[in-house]
């Protein structure tokens, strides 16, 4: 369930406690009137079913309480009420399936911000990336891929191309149109720095083998970048964090620009291309899969998306057989 924390002016509050009530996947409201300083109002808490979420935010948005008020959503991890599990099972649709639309865009806006941190963490995970091909260190290589933030744009991406938001889509490409040339140019002058003190020795990148997976381009790496991508969103619909770090090892976007780097360093163009054609197949495969896994998940209003259907029909089926 979700968490609703609302302010709400007081000439509008009877319409927003009728939004609530009017919903089964609504339940816990409580009003305390006139407690609200910043902006002035009334306080209004309820608890939400997820898949009942979307129509909920739309009818209290159309209020103008975005613009008179405020409204807060956070999940809630344990909820123990009889009241809570019927509204959860008179919703329609699976909370499993559903996304909250609002919620997934809020994440990935704040994904989609060019920011100091966002490029010291890809600079980071990219310098770590040329280690581990200098080093021939697949060791290294894995915490490359674990440092590296460019998933959340990639998902922001994902989300503005689906929803047809092109200023969120556009504002993710400018990140990583800036953030991967500057991780990789100042990748290239430590590693050139490196070597000068003697810290790696740079004698060829053909002879790796723990590592020479990176640049390699085979079908195989669309299919993990679809694959990985698919999780991704997933867990990043379904709030699962803990698939989101097994997204992150699984594919080489951060290790591609790595070796890119060291393999123009040493002047063997072949695989510096080589391994910016693996960047480039990992990042459209990873967006192509969340662009179809947010199609496939139930819109809002809907009750369900196409297996939540599936489900559903093939249920009814064999109740029609017995």
């Amino acid at each position: 369930m979700l968490h609703l924390r609302m302010i709400s002016p007081p000439e509008v509050t009877e319409k927003v406690m009728a939004v609530l009530s009017a919903d089964p996947g609504v339940t816990h409201v409580t009003l305390a009137r006139g407690v609200a300083v910043e902006p002035v109002g009334d306080l209004i808490q309820a608890d939400i079913a997820r898949e009942a979420a979307n129509d909920v935010l739309a009818d209290l948005t159309s209020l103008g309480i975005k613009h008179t008020g405020g409204i807060t959503l956070v999940p809630v991890e344990t909820v123990i009420s009889d009241a809570g599990e019927r509204a959860i099972e008179e919703a329609p649709g699976d909370p499993t399936d559903a996304v909250v639309w609002e919620e997934l865009l809020a994440q990935t806006h704040e994904e989609s911000e060019l920011t100091l941190s966002f490029v010291a963490f890809l600079t980071i995970a990219c310098l770590l990336a040329a280690v581990g091909v200098a080093t021939d260190s697949s060791v290294t290589i894995v915490g490359a891929m674990v440092v590296g933030p460019e998933f959340g744009p990639l998902a922001a991406f994902s989300a503005g191309l689906w929803r047809r938001d092109f200023r969120l889509a556009r504002k993710s490409a400018v990140v990583l149109l800036v953030a991967f040339p500057v991780a990789m140019v100042i990748t290239l002058l430590a590693t050139l720095l490196w070597e000068q003190f003697g810290w790696i020795t740079l004698t060829g990148v053909e002879a790796v083998q723990n590592v020479d997976f990176i640049y390699e381009v085979g079908p195989f790496s669309l299919v993990v970048a679809l694959l990985a991508g698919a999780a991704g969103m997933l867990a990043l619909v379904t709030a699962k964090s803990a698939a989101l770090v097994g997204v992150f090892i699984s594919v080489t976007t951060v290790p591609a620009a790595g070796f890119a780097v060291i393999a123009a360093t040493l002047g063997q163009w072949h695989i510096a291309f080589m391994s910016v054609g693996q960047l480039a197949v990992n990042l459209a495969g990873i967006v192509t899969a969340g662009v179809l896994v947010l199609a496939l998940r139930p819109p809002a209003g809907s009750e369900g998306g196409p297996i939540a259907r599936f489900r559903q029909w093939w249920w009814m089926r064999s109740l029609a057989s017995k």
